[in-house]
């Protein structure tokens, strides 16, 4: 019901402003049609770019597919349009023009042009530039440092004292920015041309709502996003053009780590992309972030979305939604452009999308799904009849078959862009006071609605955990102070949860109300102010997060939960009391910086691994010097160092003072080696094993070694098929976890239909082969390579599997004794769970205390057994007595002879194999000799500590049960991983059992 009232209000609210841009004739027809002309009426003394505008026409499929706003192109004689760079129009057939051909028509326009201006933001991991555009009146460009400065302070209300006239004032001096971004996801190709033209369109057209969109706002643009994505695509499309009528291979590769999920990265900011985008965000001032997309027929503005929304924006910008979904709506339906719609099935829940970076900095985020063919051929597109049926939302909905082109494509989009903006641009006051109000209501944040900070205490902590935290907050523009002294703060009680209110025995200890406790906080804790105009980014990451198993939204776009301080392991404390506020503290500078360091004298120095996430990097930062491992704790320098903590000697001092400056970890130098059992910390040869199926997951855990200075080999499933001695050339092999693949997949790979699909550098695809290349992408891993990795693991050799390759490493018999457990009840969408470590002294939890959070994406987990093959045996809990005498707990006794004990039914823990007796055991081939049984290493807490953050449903199904295991394969071993522990730089907890175990590659089987 509330998104028909917004689509009435938006109706209304449309048509009078539209009639402000161009006054209809009073003997026009007062329709909405001839309204929506008026407003979109170009300038009769302009003329056309005839020639332009046919081919418009041309590579348009149908009248319907365009509107009056882009069915021609304005003339110019110094301005040079697309054609002149592109070679046709833009959305022409058969063209993709590569970033850098974009970027050329950009600094082109620029150069004719006063309206536009051409600045470098930043570049890819691969070196290539990102741009953005700003295109305006050139009065408004000569005044953008002046109208910076007016905007900085409603961005920052502190800085005029949060007072409203003052806020007034400014606005009514001030234009806003509204900045537009474009193909993040390489696959969507439609928004560089589109995004080329209009521009183009709003430095040269003289029509009257243009002229006062210039007049009026900012519009920037980033036309490429994803470049070492757009150009690989090109790549792709170049080649498909070659070889007509063949199959071309698909985008393996997009960013140089990363594909689809580099929109996923707007929370640990991991990417290059990410940041540059939110910088120049920042920088600029901008008031909307609009991201464009392509996917569903024919244009979704998911502004509106569906619920639930996120719990930390603030309620003006679902207002903002509404309006600016629903006035797009309605004036693309009322031009007659079918298939345009804002309610849809995302939910807007996770902030880490690309255009929630303005949501989460008190801007409007905004995001198009226009449809697009994957490149620039003309085809005939069959939709699906949840795509064409007509529902409340989709009055006028896509039409069942099509012939669809990128001109439509790039139509719809420009369409609107330009009727959002010239919306936009007639309420810009409006605008700029929700901004102002926004911001300020960050910084009243304490006082309003809580909490006032958050404080990382400065004890019992992961040095270079905590330190990636502050980095992340940092790159979000997040301020963060640290106490110059203790301070004591009051901390609401904890309410009882239903499980603890029910084990009250007595009335008294039912009735009793928890009392609030007061808590010390030492000097050097950091300290997050909830005061500051960026609190809304740093509460959402910092809080946790509840999805109702009974939310109406039953299809979570994304994951549900993503508390940070659980997934970093780094223990933070949620203040409410806003004493903290007048705590005695200091800014700091960068919290992004290095803050490693080494103290005291000596031979020897000691670093203590507390899950440290850097030390197998400082390892091999320090290959020429002797480093140990310590087998045990020990005390030294008045400091305690646990199990798995490095003693480096013989070192060169300037390489560790870097070493360890760059592992954010704190260092004590030593007269002398402790008394401790330790034993030479090694150099494993590593390599990082991927497929040709697909590379989305797998690409995080390369960009962790790679910014941890972990040195790999990067190798195929071809490969391995190839190398038959894979242990005389690597220690340890990963093999992260793939999204769309079957275990079975992996050893077939593609189908041999067809054509090769090859991913190579070659004249023809010069972007493509940078990581890894092949003259076919079919061929899997195939029985040889089957065969040898198990040789690998059987020779000693550590492989390290998670989730589908867990599932594969099982299916293969890989890993003996290691079953996926089949919870058939549970319901879990990227959540954060709680888990405790089973075998404490294995290398691989060293550093840990007891319990750990993980992310779990659907709760897999495993089940363990003294057999290759999952067999079921009775145990105390599964039997249930038969129909006989005495109560449900007492024995049967027959009649007419003495009552014979049977065997006592073995009771496992859920975590434990079920122990076989002597007739289960006898001349059973499938037993797994006691020393090569799997080892759990960690399983997931009980039903009642089991969430932490996110959704869960059915969580008995996998309460206690195990997430890592040391499965044991010949001399070496298989570490599988139900949860993924390295993920899209969010679970920065869970590194450490992976670079734990390769560092201990070697010492695994001599745990038993």
């Amino acid at each position: 019901m509330k998104f028909r009232l917004c689509l009435f209000l938006a109706l209304l609210l449309s048509l009078p402003v539209l009639a402000q841009n161009a006054a209809p004739d009073p003997g026009t027809p007062s329709s909405s049609i001839a309204v929506i002309s008026n407003a979109y009426a170009r300038d009769p003394q302009q003329p056309i770019d005839q020639a332009y505008t046919a081919k418009i026409k041309q590579y348009t499929t149908e009248p319907y597919f365009n509107s009056p706003l882009t069915d021609y192109l304005p003339a110019s004689k110094t301005i040079p349009t697309p054609d002149k760079v592109f070679g046709d129009v833009s959305g022409a057939p058969n063209i993709l023009p590569y970033a850098e051909d974009v970027y050329k028509y950009f600094r082109l326009l620029a150069a004719a042009s006063p309206r536009v201006k051409v600045y470098t933001i930043g570049h890819s991991e691969e070196g290539r530039e990102m741009i953005a555009v700003a295109i305006a009146d050139e009065s408004l460009l000569a005044q953008q440092k002046e109208n910076d400065a007016r905007l900085a302070k409603l961005a920052d209300p502190r800085t005029i004292h949060l007072d409203d006239k003052v806020a007034a004032g400014l606005v009514k001096q001030s234009f806003p920015v509204y900045y537009i971004t474009g193909t993040i996801h390489s696959p969507e190709t439609g928004a560089p041309t589109a995004l080329s033209e209009l521009a183009y369109r709003l430095a040269v057209d003289d029509s009257p709502y243009i002229k006062y969109i210039r007049s009026h706002m900012i519009v920037l643009i980033t036309p490429v996003v994803e470049v070492d994505g757009r150009d690989r695509m090109a790549d792709i499309y170049k080649w498909h053009r070659a070889h007509l009528g063949e199959n071309y291979p698909h985008l393996i590769y997009w960013g140089h780590y990363v594909a689809h999920d580099n929109n996923r990265d707007a929370m640990a900011m991991t990417l290059n992309l990410t940041r540059n985008v939110l910088n120049t965000y920042i920088d600029w001032h901008a008031q909307v972030l609009h991201d464009l997309h392509e996917s569903v027929p024919f244009l979704y503005d998911n502004t509106v979305g569906d619920g639930p929304y996120n719990a930390w924006v603030d309620p003006l910008l679902d207002g903002e939604w509404a309006e600016l979904g629903w006035n797009n709506v309605s004036q693309m339906t009322a031009l007659g452009m079918p298939g345009v719609f804002t309610h849809g099935d995302f939910d807007t829940w996770s902030p880490g999308y690309l255009m929630f970076l303005a949501a989460m900095h008190n801007g409007i985020s905004r995001l198009y799904e226009t449809f697009g063919n994957g490149g620039a051929d003309t085809e005939k597109r069959i939709l699906s009849p949840e795509e064409y049926e007509r529902t409340w939302y989709k009055p006028n909905p896509p039409l069942p078959v099509v012939q669809w082109s990128q001109r439509d494509n790039n139509n719809y989009e420009q369409t609107a862009l330009l009727s959002t903006i010239s919306y936009f641009s007639q309420n810009t006051q409006h605008f700029l006071e929700d901004f102002y109000i926004k911001s300020k209501r960050s910084i009243e944040k304490p006082e309003a609605n809580g909490p006032a900070a958050y404080v990382i205490p400065d004890e019992n902590q992961s040095a270079s955990r905590r330190a990636e935290l502050l980095r992340v907050l940092s790159l979000q523009h997040v301020e963060i102070s640290r106490l110059s002294a203790p301070v004591t703060v009051t901390i609401p009680a904890a309410k009882p949860s239903a499980d603890a209110k029910s084990d009250a025995k007595s009335a008294d200890e039912k009735a009793a109300k928890p009392e609030p406790k007061s808590r010390t906080f030492p000097a050097g804790s950091y300290v997050i102010r909830m005061d500051q105009p960026y609190s809304r980014i740093a509460d959402a990451l910092l809080d946790r997060q509840y999805w109702s198993p009974e939310d109406p939204q039953k299809h979570p776009y994304d994951d549900t939960g993503w508390s940070f301080p659980d997934l970093f392991s780094v223990p933070t404390v949620r203040v409410t009391d806003v004493s903290i506020l007048k705590a005695k503290m200091d800014p700091i500078a960068d919290a992004g910086a290095s803050s490693g360091a080494v103290s005291g004298s000596g031979s020897v120095t000691a670093i203590n691994n507390a899950g440290e996430i850097t030390l197998l990097g400082l390892r091999y930062a320090l290959k020429d010097a002797k480093v140990s491992i310590a087998d045990a704790p020990f005390d030294a320098a008045g400091k305690h160092f646990a199990v798995g903590s490095l003693l480096i000697s013989n070192a060169d001092s300037s390489a560790l003072d870097n070493a360890v400056k760059d592992a954010d970890v704190q260092a004590v130098s030593l007269s002398a080696a402790p008394s401790v059992a330790m034993h030479d910390a090694p150099l494993p040869r590593v390599a990082m094993m991927h497929t040709w199926l697909d590379t989305q997951l797998e690409g995080w855990w390369r960009e962790a070694l790679d910014k941890l200075h972990v040195p790999y080999d990067y190798i195929s499933t071809q490969t391995v098929a190839q190398e038959s001695d894979l242990r005389s050339k690597y220690d340890v092999i990963l093999f992260a976890p793939m999204e769309r693949a079957r275990p079975q997949q992996i050893v077939d790979g593609m189908p041999m239909y067809g054509n090769p699909l090859p991913w190579q550098k070659t004249d023809l695809t010069p972007n493509l082969g940078l990581n890894d290349s092949t003259p076919d992408m079919r061929p899997g891993l195939g029985l040889d390579g089957l065969q040898h990795l198990k040789d690998f693991v059987a020779h000693g050799g550590l492989l390290i599997t998670s989730e589908t390759t867990a599932e594969f490493a099982i299916d293969e018999g890989l890993a003996p004794g290691v079953f996926v457990n089949h919870g058939e009840k549970i319901n879990v969408v990227g959540s954060v769970l709680g888990a405790h470590f089973v075998d404490s002294k294995s290398p691989v939890a060293a550093g840990y205390g007891e319990n750990l959070a993980v992310y779990s994406a659907d709760g897999l987990a495993f089940t363990i057994g003294d057999t290759t093959s999952p067999r079921h045996l009775t145990t105390l809990k599964d039997y249930q007595r038969p129909t006989g005498r005495g109560g449900p707990d007492d024995e049967d006794v027959p009649e007419g002879r003495s009552s014979v004990t049977p065997e006592p039914l073995p009771s496992p823990k859920p975590w434990e194999a079920t122990a076989l007796n002597e007739e289960e055991a006898r001349n059973n081939p499938f037993v797994i000799p006691v020393q090569d049984r799997p080892d759990v290493i960690l399983r997931f807490a009980s039903s009642k500590e089991l969430l932490l953050s996110g959704l869960l449903e059915g969580g008995s199904s996998i309460e206690e049960k195990p997430i890592v295991v040391d499965a044991h394969y010949g001399d070496g071993n298989v570490l599988l991983f139900a949860n993924n522990p390295i993920y899209r730089g969010e679970t920065i907890g869970t590194y450490p059992l992976v670079f734990n175990a390769i560092l201990n590659f070697d010492r695994l089987s001599s745990q038993k």
